[in-house]
């Protein structure tokens, strides 16, 4: 989408030739929901401006009063004269009946590019993984949908780029083109995206919307962590001074000091004002409580799977079997059959050969990618009209936490859904709120088996950071699909990476991933050479830098000797329980099932010992 401004004089365009957009005093509100208070905002050339902020607070309403789709109810919009606008919407539309070639070249044809277009238009495409350019748009799904309206976006050079989650469905060789296309580009950026490796990378400035006010911080994503803290740290000192001060003046009062005199008038008139000043708001925290089901010995077992359509293998011949407290990343182009093999294990869909075994106690909660529009998505489906509490009371009146029982009113307001938003409509959620309320859902179901399938797209930083969290203490399987580098990083301690048909399996998170892939794909001859010719040396050597335990593989490096320990003693006392009980042929079985699954977890173990021991004596060789 193109919007360009005609609004100024050349008296003003002199005035903000380095400032494109500027915003001032605006305030905005939606459904009775306030969403900016006298709230200011500029767009200066060559900015790389990242938005964050929780879900609801008007990212998206931002982005649309930034190039005038919505207006402010107060305040001041001004852009400069002549620029030129691209959007990239959170939920592209496009006319029934284009082709994808169609749709990437509409509303882009320019007396420059005349000539041009056409073949632009298809390498683009390219680039994002659309072969076929004569496919119907109404046919494609939502994620290649969003990566034809960002080919759209891109196809024409301008001032400002304005996008909103241009990440999402992008696949990992996606989003670094995207990352390396945007730092190369001389226009201004404001975006919207949770991806913080590549907020990271791409950002030199990043925007906070919070209760109702924007903070601006001249930096990327890791300097905005550190300066937000430095904010928070003032305020909270600042509340300390001014509830001091209060209390010798609540002192004074409480002494009955005349006030009759202009000076005495003036105390009691500043204690007031001390009074009346409110200290600052803590966020309303997201509260994850474990839910789960005990889950028995056996958990599930994929044996020989092999799944495919029109005649093309997705999935050839996968076996593995999840291990207890697994933590599985599956990552890989779009479309090659990720989403399928989730389907399987959940019981969706059948193989076409294998077979998937799954234990009586297991429960499988299953995060989709995307809230189906259509009422066969079962509890999936979003019903426009129905109330946010009824949604969840479908699932669940109660649900078993450590905590104890706790009712689905009080669950959607720990998932910051405080009553008044409970008996509101679900049309009327943003989409963010949408994915949180739908993984409230799954939650409530209190698997044993929790798979999150892209679970990062359009959810909060800081649900993510939660969501994290509670994946560590989550007593169960977690398996992941997932794009998102960091994610992957944070949480998964194994991927299986589809790789032209095949399922090949990495230890580690998506660093030690790539790095084992570069490390893969540098020529024998190159490694060998390296330090007589100097031969990509430097290459090399980048690689090597890239080798950093990631906090996760940190807490586990310190603690797998022990959690080795225990299951050697484990199986010592198996031996001593199998021979006390030799002659009683039912309780022999018994533990000598347990025994087989011990001996396999701790093969397990001893397997990711010797990678992290490797990991971390490379890391000692690389720092010396």
């Amino acid at each position: 989408m193109t919007i360009r401004s005609s609004l100024g004089n050349s008296d003003t365009e002199r005035a903000l030739r380095m400032n494109l957009i500027n915003i001032e005093n605006i305030t905005k509100n939606y459904a009775d929901t306030p969403l900016f208070t006298e709230a200011s905002f500029t767009v200066d050339e060559m900015e790389k401006v990242g938005i964050i902020g929780i879900n609801g607070t008007g990212k998206t309403t931002l982005l649309k009063m930034l190039i005038g789709m919505e207006t402010p109810d107060k305040g001041t919009i001004t852009r400069a004269n002549n620029i030129v606008i691209r959007y990239l919407p959170q939920t592209p539309d496009f006319q029934k009946g284009m082709t994808a070639l169609e749709a990437v070249m509409e509303g882009n044809l320019t007396h420059d590019n005349e000539w041009s277009l056409e073949s632009d238009a298809k390498a683009m495409l390219q680039k994002l993984g659309i072969r076929d350019y004569g496919q119907k748009v109404d046919t494609m799904s939502g994620g290649q949908r969003k990566r034809i309206a960002l080919a759209n976006t891109l196809l024409s050079k301008a001032d400002v780029l304005v996008l909103d989650e241009p990440t999402n469905h992008l696949d990992s060789s996606m989003a670094d083109w995207l990352e390396e296309y945007l730092k190369n580009d001389r226009g201004a950026l404001v975006m919207v995206t949770h991806d913080r490796y590549f907020l990271d990378s791409v950002s030199n400035r990043i925007v906070e919307i919070d209760k109702g006010k924007i903070y601006s911080y001249q930096t990327n994503y890791t300097g905005f962590l550190e300066l937000k803290a430095q904010r928070e740290d003032m305020a909270l000192a600042t509340e300390r001074k001014r509830q001091s001060i209060l209390r010798v003046e609540i002192e004074w009062m409480k002494r009955g000091a005349r006030a009759r005199s202009t000076k005495q008038k003036a105390h009691i008139q500043r204690y007031e004002n001390l009074a009346a000043q409110r200290g600052p708001q803590q966020d309303a925290q997201l509260e994850l409580s474990s839910v789960t089901t005990r889950m028995g010995k056996t958990t599930v077992e994929l044996k020989n799977i092999t799944k495919g359509y029109d005649g093309k293998n997705l999935i050839n011949d996968f076996s593995y079997i999840f291990l207890k407290n697994d933590r599985i990343g599956f990552i890989g182009e779009n479309g090659c059959g990720k989403t399928t093999l989730m389907r399987v294990i959940c019981g969706m869909e059948q193989p076409d050969a294998g077979e998937v075994i799954t234990g009586q106690t297991i429960r499988i909660g299953y995060y989709a990618q995307e809230i189906r529009n259509d009422e066969s998505a079962g509890l999936a489906y979003m019903k426009p009209d129905m109330r946010v509490i009824d949604y969840i009371r479908n699932t669940a009146e109660y649900v078993q936490t450590v905590d104890g029982s706790v009712s689905a009113s009080v669950m959607l307001d720990r998932f910051l859904f405080p009553p008044e938003k409970q008996y509101g409509l679900l049309g009327k959620l943003s989409g963010g709120e949408r994915r949180r309320l739908n993984l409230l859902r799954v939650l409530m179901e209190a698997p044993n088996v929790l798979i999150l399938d892209e679970p990062t797209n359009d959810l909060d930083i800081q649900t993510l950071t939660i969501l994290e969290d509670y994946l560590d203490h989550f007593d169960g399987i977690v398996i992941v699909v997932s794009h998102d580098r960091y994610f992957l990083d944070r949480v998964v301690r194994r991927i299986f990476a589809f790789q032209d048909g095949v399922i090949r399996q990495y230890e580690g998170g998506f660093t030690d991933y790539q790095a084992r892939l570069q490390e893969e794909e540098c020529p024998d001859n190159v490694r060998s050479g390296a330090k007589e010719t100097g031969t990509n040396l430097k290459q090399i050597k980048n690689r090597q830098d890239k080798l950093r335990f990631s906090y996760k593989e940190q807490r586990e490096y310190e603690s797998i000797e022990d959690e080795i320990a225990a299951l050697e003693e484990k199986l010592e006392r198996l031996d001593v329980d199998m021979a006390e009980n030799a002659s009683d042929f039912v309780k022999l079985d018994e533990l000598s099932k347990e025994k087989e699954i011990v001996e396999q977890f701790l093969e397990e173990k001893m397997e990711r010992w010797m990678y992290l021991q490797d990991l971390a004596e490379k890391i000692a060789v690389q720092d010396r």
